[in-house]
């Protein structure tokens, strides 16, 4: 569980950082877009994350 929310703390804040240096300029509707595209691509890491750490505690619970 911890794993997780760093991981989407660290995702956040990459997200961030490289969004506020960008310069070129975007309607509201293509902002919109962007925000829901990048908060499904880190949705989706995030449960790659949860996934692996599932496997790790079955892993390690039948050892």
């Amino acid at each position: 569980m911890k794993k997780i929310i760093l991981v989407l703390a660290l995702l956040f804040t990459v997200s961030t950082v490289f969004t506020s240096c960008r310069e070129k300029k975007e309607t509201p509707g293509e902002k919109i877009e962007e925000a829901v595209e990048d908060t499904g691509e880190a949705l989706e890491d995030a449960a790659d994350d949860v996934e692996d750490a599932v496997d790790d505690v079955v892993d390690e619970v039948e050892h």
